[in-house]
C-alpha cells in the first residue's frame, strides 16, 4: 500500500508543476498528404505540449499566439521548430508539415530476422531496451539492470556466491541465449559466470525476442535471446564516464573513447567494480553479498570501406575474484573445512567480428571466439573448468522482386570443455576426456512483404550433432499490420539444446547434494507459439502504447534435477512426460503533453513439467523460481531546473522455492516489490550528477541459507539437535539480500 500510495503522490506532484493558463492554437500536422497521429508538440521556454489525435490535429495552449516558438516531433521524421505567425494560420488552422527521416536507432533491430529492419515491420516481436532505461536504476552490470524488463528476471541460484542466470517467461536461464552483436558469445559455461563481466557501458541497445529462435541461432536458443548491441564507434561520445558508489562501499567505474587512425575508428573502454567490505545484517553468520573485484576490458574497431561495407572487429577481457561465504573467511581457508567460503576466479577472452565480402551481392561473414578459465572452491568441492568456442557464419541477404527479402547461410560452432567433474570423465572414470563438440548447420528465411497490411516470414535450418544426430528446426511468423494504430503478429517456431549439467546448473555443484544421472541424457526440445498485439492510442494530452502478447511453450525430453526424493541428492533424467510455459504479458506505456512519461507491465505464466507413469497417475510439477504474477513500472518525471525524478520498481508474486522434506521455511515465497528512486540534475558541458535511494521498501527474504552454523554438515547426524536431517542449503533464493541503501555518482559524455 505504502508502493502505490508513493506512485499516487508521485504522479500528481509532477502533473501540477506543469498548471499554465494558456491561450490556444489549433493545428494540424501533416506528412506527404497524410495525418500525423502521436506527434508531440511542445513550446519552446515553457512546459506546454500537447499530441496529435488520429487525424493529426492539436490544440496547443500558448502564452502568445504570434512569435512562440513551437518544436514538433514524431517517430520516423525530422524534427521542425519555428515561430507562430498570422499567415501560417490558415481558416484559423495552423498546419505544420513533416519530412520523413530513417528510423531512429532504437528502432532498428536485427534479432529477429538477423538483418536491420526497423520494429515496427518486423513480424517477429523484439523488444527494445536502451541504456536511457538503465540509467533511471543504475546498476554495475548486465544481470543487474536486465530485470527492469517485464518477464524476464535475474535469478540468483546461490546465497552464498551469488552465481545466477537469466530467466524468460519462467524458464530458467540455460534456455536463455545471450549473443553479443549476434554471436553465441555468452553460452553454455559463463551462460551462468559471465553476465556480470558485461558493463553497461559497452551497450548500444538490447534486444529481447521471448520464445525459440533455433531457426537461426541453433542449440540453446529455446526460451528466449538477448542480443546485447554494443555501441558503434562512430556515434559513441568521444569521451565518456559513470562513477557511483553506494552505502555498502560498493564502487562501478565506467569510461570510454573514441580514437580515430586514418580509416579505423575505434572505442575503447574500461569498466571496475569492487565491494569489498563483508556484511551480515540479517545474522546468519554468512556475507550477505558476496565480494567481487571486476576489471572489463573493451575494444571495439570499424574500419571505413567502398560502399559503405561493413567490417569490424571487438576484443573484450573480463577477470574476476568473488567470494562469499562464513564472515571470517579468507583465502587461506579456500578449500578447507574449518571455514566455509565459496570462491571464484574467473578469465575470459572473446572477439567478434564482422565483414562484408567485396562483392555486388550482400555476403556478411561473421565470427566469434571466446576463452574461459573457471577456477572455484564450493567449500570442498572444487569445479576447475575451460571452455572454448569458435563459432563461424555465413550469409547472403537478398532482396528478390518487390516483396521478397531472402536469408541463406552456413554456421559452425565447435566447443571445446574440460573440467574436473563426471561430465568429462572417462567410462572408466580412469582419465579425463575433453569434450569436443562440433555443430555444424546451415539456414534459410524468405520474409515476403505481401503488401502494406500483411508480411509472411518462413525459416528453416538443419543442424546435425555428432551424438544426438540430425536436427531440424522451422519457423514461421505472419504480421497484419492493420493500420498505423493496429498491428498484430503470430509466429511458430522451435527449439533444441544439448546439455552440459555442470556448466549450466549451479545445484550440481554447490551444498551438500550428490549429483546422480540416471540415464544418457538427450537433447531437449521446444516448440512455442506466440500471438502479440500492439495498440497506439492519442489522447488529447498524451500518448498510450499496449503491447500484449500470448505465449505458449512446449518442451521434450527436458532434463529435471528432481530435489525432492532425495535430501541429500540431486537427481538428473529426461522427463518422462513434458514441460510447458504459458502466459500473457502486457506492456503499457503513456507520455504526457507535459514531461511525464509511464511504463508499466505484467506478467501472468504457468510454467510446470508433467512426469508420465505408467502405474501411477501423472504428476505435475510446478517450475521453481517461477511466479505466477510479475511485473514493474518506471515513472519519469522532469522537473524545472533540469531535474529529473525516477522511480523504478519490480514486483513479482508467490513462486515455489527449493525446500527440504519437513521444511520450516513456507515452500512459496510472498508478494514483495523492489522500488527506488533517483533524482538527477544536468549541468552544462556534459556532466550529470544522481542519486537516489534502492530498495525503497526495505523488503528482505527470510532464512535464506538452511543451517548455516553446520555449512560442513559435521552434525547433520545428531538426532537431539537435527532431529528431521536438514542439511547445509544456501539455494532458498526469490529477492535480494540487500536492503535499504542509498547511492551517488556522476556521468559526463563529450559528443562529437
Amino acid at each position: 500500500m505504502r508502493y502505490y500510495f508513493m506512485c499516487f503522490i508521485f504522479c500528481v506532484s509532477c502533473a501540477a508543476s506543469f498548471a499554465q493558463q494558456p491561450e490556444v492554437v489549433k493545428g494540424r500536422v501533416m506528412a506527404g498528404g497524410k495525418p500525423v497521429s502521436g506527434a508531440t508538440i511542445t513550446v519552446a521556454g515553457s512546459r506546454n505540449g500537447v499530441v496529435t489525435d488520429t487525424a493529426g490535429y492539436f490544440n496547443l495552449p500558448v502564452t502568445h499566439k504570434r512569435g512562440s516558438m513551437i518544436k514538433v516531433s514524431a517517430v520516423g521524421f525530422a524534427s521542425v521548430s519555428r515561430e507562430i505567425f498570422a499567415q501560417d494560420i490558415e481558416d484559423g488552422l495552423l498546419v505544420i508539415t513533416l519530412e520523413p527521416v530513417a528510423a531512429d536507432l532504437s528502432e532498428i533491430v536485427v534479432t529477429g530476422t538477423l538483418k536491420e529492419v526497423s520494429r515496427m515491420q518486423s513480424p517477429v516481436p523484439v523488444e527494445v531496451i536502451t541504456p536511457a532505461l538503465f540509467r533511471k536504476n543504475p546498476a554495475p552490470s548486465l544481470f543487474e539492470s536486465i530485470g527492469m524488463v517485464n518477464g524476464v528476471k535475474p535469478q540468483l541460484n546461490c546465497n552464498v556466491c551469488n552465481t545466477g542466470d537469466i530467466h524468460i517467461n519462467g524458464m530458467e536461464g540455460p534456455y536463455t541465449m545471450i549473443l553479443i552483436d549476434g554471436m553465441p558469445i555468452v553460452s553454455a559455461l559463463s551462460t551462468v559466470y559471465g553476465l556480470n563481466g558485461i558493463p553497461n557501458s559497452m551497450v548500444e541497445r538490447i534486444e529481447v525476442v521471448k520464445g525459440p529462435g533455433s531457426s537461426l541461432y541453433g542449440s540453446e536458443a529455446m526460451g528466449g535471446i538477448i542480443n546485447v548491441i554494443t555501441k558503434n564507434p562512430l556515434k559513441a561520445p568521444v569521451i565518456s564516464a559513470d562513477i557511483f558508489a553506494t552505502s555498502w562501499r560498493e564502487y562501478s567505474a565506467d569510461a570510454s573513447a573514441t580514437f580515430r587512425m586514418g580509416k579505423i575508428t575505434g572505442l575503447a573502454g574500461i569498466n571496475y567494480f569492487n565491494y569489498d567490505h563483508p556484511l551480515d545484517k540479517n545474522k546468519d553468520g554468512f556475507t550477505d553479498v558476496t565480494l567481487q573485484d571486476r576489471v572489463s576490458l573493451f575494444n571495439k574497431w570499424n574500419l571505413e570501406r567502398k560502399d559503405n561495407r561493413v567490417a569490424s572487429l571487438a576484443l573484450r577481457y573480463v577477470t574476476e575474484n568473488r567470494w562469499g561465504g562464513q564472515m571470517e573467511w579468507n583465502k587461506t581457508w579456500r578449500g578447507s573445512d574449518s571455514v566455509y567460503g565459496e570462491s571464484i576466479y574467473t578469465g575470459r577472452w572473446e572477439l567478434i567480428g564482422m565483414y562484408q565480402l567485396p562483392l555486388k551481392e550482400k555476403i556478411m561473414a561473421q565470427f566469434s571466439y571466446n576463452r574461459h578459465s573457471q577456477d572455484s572452491w564450493y567449500g570442498l568441492t572444487p569445479y576447475m573448468a575451460k571452455q572454448q568456442v569458435v563459432f563461424g557464419q555465413l550469409y547472403w541477404d537478398k532482396r528478390w522482386g518487390s516483396g521478397h527479402n531472402f536469408l541463406l547461410g552456413a554456421a559452425y560452432r565447435y566447443t571445446l570443455y574440460d573440467d574436473n567433474t563426471p561430465a568429462t570423465a572417462s567410462s572408466d572414470g580412469l582419465e579425463n576426456a575433453v569434450s569436443r563438440t562440433a555443430l555444424p548447420g546451415i539456414f534459410a528465411q524468405d520474409e515476403w512483404m505481401i503488401n502494406e497490411k500483411h508480411t509472411l516470414l518462413a525459416g528453416y535450418r538443419y543442424d546435425h550433432d555428432e551424438h544426438h544426430g540430425n536436427v531440424h528446426s522451422p519457423r514461421i511468423a505472419y504480421k497484419l499490420a492493420l493500420n498505423s494504430l493496429h498491428t498484430v503478429r503470430a509466429s511458430f517456431g522451435t527449439g533444441f539444446r544439448v546439455v552440459n549439467l555442470f556448466t549450466e546448473d549451479h545445484a550440481a555443484l554447490t551444498g551438500a547434494r550428490e549429483v546422480v544421472i540416471t540415464e544418457a541424457l538427450d537433447p531437449e526440445r521446444s516448440y512455442n507459439g506466440n500471438l502479440n498485439y500492439v495498440l497506439k492510442i492519442p489522447l488529447k494530452d498524451a500518448f498510450a502504447g499496449l503491447d500484449l502478447t500470448a505465449f505458449y511453450s512446449y518442451f521434450t525430453n527436458r532434463i529435471t534435477g528432481d530435489l525432492d526424493t532425495d535430501p541429500r541428492k540431486i537427481i538428473y533424467s529426461n522427463l518422462d512426460g513434458h514441460a510447458v510455459s504459458r502466459g500473457i504479458a502486457l506492456n503499457a506505456d503513456i507520455s504526457f503533453a507535459y514531461p511525464l512519461k509511464i511504463s508499466a507491465g505484467v506478467t501472468y505464466m504457468n510454467v510446470y513439467s508433467v512426469e508420465d507413469s505408467r502405474d501411477q497417475p501423472s504428476r505435475k510439477t510446478v517450475q521453481l523460481n517461477a511466479p505466477e504474477w510479475s511485473g514493474n513500472v518506471v515513472i519519469s518525471c522532469s522537473l524545472p531546473y533540469r531535474l529529473t525524478v525516477d522511480l523504478t520498481g519490480k514486483w513479482e508474486g508467490p513462486m515455489r522455492l527449493p525446500v527440504l522434506p519437513n521444511d520450516y521455511r513456507p515452500a512459496y515465497s510472498p508478494w514483495y516489490c523492489i522500488a527506488n528512486l533517483q533524482v538527477s540534475r544536468k549541468f552544462s558541458k556534459g556532466i550529470e550528477l544522481y542519486g537516489g535511494v534502492k530498495n525503497l521498501l526495505n523488503f528482505l527474504p527470510k532464512d535464506p541459507i538452511m543451517r548455516p552454523f553446520d555449512p560442513f554438515n559435521k552434525y547433520v547426524n545428531d538426532p537431539a539437535t537435527n532431529p528431521y536431517g536438514y542439511t547445509f542449503d544456501p539455494s532458498y533464493n526469490y529477492a535480494p539480500l540487500q536492503g535499504l541503501r542509498g547511492f551517488f555518482g556522476v556521468r559526463y559524455a563529450l559528443l562529437k
